[in-house]
């Protein structure tokens, strides 16, 4: 059985000091042959525990795992006085230095981020950090404009009086109602989890219900109107300079669409795409054996001294 250590990491963003909480799965060993994971959740705001699978499924394989909540979410301190223009993609790619700095991996140590932590990731990749050995980013855009336009389009297609519902409720500003979520929930069935819905994700999502500054303040609303800091974010033609081995993984209903994948795909020299036939935006809940197998193996093949 794999151990695991939290603890909390002061470290500094401009001229303020935050924490951020962690948990460490294994021994953390410089010596050690399979080079340190460090896992990115996504949101922006949905804590990490969506994605505690993904390092119970790698921690069996004998490799560490970094798993921490983004700094405004989850168990790390929450900042719901900050100005907008705090919560930035720069101020979480510095939680990602503090916390490889800390651990004493920046050296040696692999990503993976799944959904905005894709996003995150792709972006810590293009600052070419020396120590980054391996990057997998899981259901991810590299354009926020694709991503709301592929979203809309899966939306379009739900089944009758959905989409109507949906757009009802969003004219009269009722999206808080018991039939708003009802409709938002043949989406997310759909298109983000295909499964009964673990607990890990059922706490991710309310942690969004709990403090949504960050989720509102970077994205807004819903999965369909980006109104947030990331409304214009798009690193799709800087992706040709990614030089880190990487590996795509999506699902085939996955909001992720094979369009939007496809456009990283066809970017990111040397990239690895693993579609996965019955998942959505979680292959890791809804394919877990799978994810592991493919995950591992990718990661395996570049643990270098």
């Amino acid at each position: 059985m794999t151990t695991t250590t939290e603890g909390r990491l002061t470290w500094t963003t401009g001229d303020q000091s935050v924490e951020t909480w962690y948990r460490v799965y294994g021994d953390l060993d410089p010596a050690a042959a399979l080079t340190p994971l460090v896992i990115l959740h996504g949101g922006p705001g949905a804590a990490s525990n969506y994605v505690e699978p993904i390092a119970d499924l790698v921690a069996q394989t004998g490799r560490a795992c970094v798993l921490y909540d983004q700094v405004g979410c989850g168990k790390s301190q929450h900042l719901p006085d900050a100005p907008v223009e705090f919560w930035t993609p720069q101020l979480f790619k510095d939680e990602i230095d503090a916390i490889t700095a800390h651990f004493g991996i920046a050296d040696r140590y692999m990503v993976i981020g799944q959904s905005w932590g894709g996003m995150l990731g792709m972006e810590h990749a293009l600052d070419h950090p020396a120590g980054l050995r391996a990057l997998v980013v899981a259901d991810s855009p590299s354009s926020m404009r694709l991503w709301v336009e592929e979203a809309n389009i899966l939306r379009a297609a739900l089944p009758p009086g959905v989409d109507e519902t949906l757009k009802k409720h969003e004219d009269a500003g009722t999206t808080d109602t018991a039939e708003y979520e009802e409709a938002m929930n043949v989406f997310y069935d759909k298109h983000v989890c295909r499964v009964p819905q673990p607990q890990c994700v059922k706490d991710s999502f309310a942690q969004i219900g709990d403090d949504p500054t960050v989720y509102f303040t970077m994205n807004g609303p819903s999965e369909f109107h980006c109104i947030g800091t990331l409304k214009t974010w798009d690193i799709t033609e800087r992706l040709t300079e990614v030089d880190a081995p990487t590996l795509l993984v999506s699902g085939a209903h996955d909001e992720a669409t094979p369009r939007i994948v496809g456009e990283i795909h066809d970017r990111i020299p040397g990239s690895r795409w693993e579609l996965f036939a019955y998942s959505s935006h979680m292959p890791h809940v809804e394919e877990p054996a799978k994810f592991k197998e493919v995950v591992s193996r990718f990661l395996a093949e570049h643990d270098r001294p």
